[in-house]
C-alpha cells in the first residue's frame, strides 16, 4: 500500500470516529434521515456514473429531455458495443480499447453504463451549453497556450498534474462525472464538518459548516477555499480563492463556485453546481448530476505505484531532441 493511500485511509477513519454519530431514521415518509444534530444525513457511498454529456449535442437544439423510448435506445447502443453512440456522449473508460484486453478486469463494465436522467445535458436550461467565452478570456487562454507551445515536454512542470498522480480531473471541483471509472465518493459528516472522500486518487475534501468566513483573498489554492452552510435540507458549499492555474474550462482566479447537495430519496442525491467568473463568461451557468447510492466498496486508487509515466515521457522527449540535433548538426 502506498504512503498516500495509507494517509487517506487513516484520515477518513479519524473523520468517521470524530464526526459521525449514528444517523437518525426519517420520521416521516418523504423527509431525509437526520443526524443527531438535526442535519439531513447525506452519508454513504455514492456514484455519479453517467454518459450524459456536460453540454447538449448541437443537433438537439433546445431539446432538454429525451423521451423514454429515445433514452432506452441510446442506453442500448451504449451497452452493445462500438464507440459511436451519439454526438457528445463520452463513454470514458468503457470505450473499446485494444490495449485493455478485459475491461471488466478493471471494473469498467460496459453493461453498466447509463444516462443518469432523461436530460440531454448536465447543464440546465434551454441552451444546455457553457456560455460563450468573453473576448478577453479567449485572449488570455490563447496567450497561455502560446507560451507553452513547443515546451510541452521540457520538464515535469510542463506536464499535466495527472501524470504524476497529484490531481485527477474527477477530484477537481466542481465534481464532474465520468463513465464507469473511479466514480465512487463517500460522504462523512458530523457537527461542523462534512468530508468528501473520492475514490479517484483517494482524495479527501473536508468542508467546515460552522459558519466561518472564507480565508483572506491573498490566500489562494488550486481547489480554492470551501465553506458550507445548510439551507433547509440542502448543503450549500461556497468556494472562492482559486488560482489562475485552476483554469476550470478556461476560468481565471476569479472563479466562484456554489455547490448544492440535496438528498432526494434514500438512494438518490442531487448534486447541483453553479459556475461564475465575470472575467471569463458573460453569465453564470448551472449543471445538475444525480448521484446513486451504492454499497461500494471504495477501492484503493494506487495510481503512483509503478507509475513511470513522467520519466518515460521525458526520456522519450530527450531521445527525440538528440535525434533532431544530429539531423541539424547541432
Amino acid at each position: 500500500m502506498s504512503y498516500r493511500s495509507l494517509v487517506s485511509i487513516v484520515t477518513l477513519a479519524l473523520l468517521a470516529v470524530l464526526l459521525v454519530p449514528s444517523a437518525v431514521s426519517a420520521q416521516k415518509a418523504g423527509t431525509p434521515p437526520r443526524t443527531p444534530d438535526g442535519k439531513p444525513d447525506l452519508q454513504g457511498i455514492w456514484t455519479n456514473n453517467t454518459v450524459t454529456p456536460l453540454e447538449r449535442p448541437k443537433e438537439l437544439g433546445t431539446k432538454e429531455f429525451y423521451t423514454d423510448q429515445e433514452l432506452a435506445d441510446l442506453t442500448k447502443r451504449a451497452r452493445q458495443g462500438g464507440n459511436d453512440v451519439g454526438e457528445g456522449v463520452e463513454l470514458g473508460a468503457a470505450r473499446q480499447n485494444n490495449l485493455r484486453y478485459d475491461l471488466e478486469l478493471y471494473g469498467f463494465d460496459r453493461n453498466k453504463v447509463r444516462f443518469s436522467s432523461k436530460r440531454t445535458s448536465l447543464i440546465l436550461g434551454p441552451e444546455g451549453t457553457i456560455p460563450p467565452m468573453l473576448p478577453d478570456a479567449r485572449k488570455r487562454n490563447a496567450e497561455i497556450a502560446a507560451k507553452n507551445k513547443g515546451h510541452e515536454f521540457d520538464s515535469y512542470a510542463n506536464r499535466p498534474l495527472s501524470e504524476r498522480c497529484i490531481f485527477e480531473g474527477q477530484q477537481g471541483i466542481p465534481m464532474l462525472p465520468a463513465a464507469n471509472e473511479g466514480n465512487l465518493l463517500q460522504i462523512v459528516q458530523g457537527p461542523g464538518y462534512v468530508a468528501l472522500f473520492h475514490e479517484i486518487d483517494h482524495d479527501t475534501r473536508v468542508i467546515p459548516t460552522d459558519g466561518r468566513p472564507h480565508v483572506p483573498q491573498n490566500i489562494r489554492s488550486l481547489q480554492g477555499d470551501s465553506v458550507g452552510h445548510w439551507e433547509g435540507d440542502t448543503l450549500v458549499v461556497d468556494t472562492t480563492n482559486f488560482t489562475s492555474r485552476t483554469a476550470f474550462r478556461g476560468s481565471s482566479e476569479n472563479l466562484h463556485l456554489v455547490e448544492r447537495f440535496t438528498r432526494a430519496a434514500d438512494d438518490t442525491l442531487i448534486y447541483r453546481f453553479t459556475v461564475e467568473d465575470p472575467t471569463t463568461w458573460a453569465k453564470p451557468w448551472t449543471a445538475e448530476v444525480p448521484w446513486t447510492k451504492t454499497k461500494g466498496p471504495v477501492f484503493e486508487y494506487a495510481c503512483h505505484e509503478g507509475n513511470t509515466m513522467i520519466s518515460t515521457i521525458l526520456h522519450g522527449a530527450r531521445v527525440a531532441d538528440e535525434e533532431a540535433a544530429k539531423k541539424t548538426g547541432k
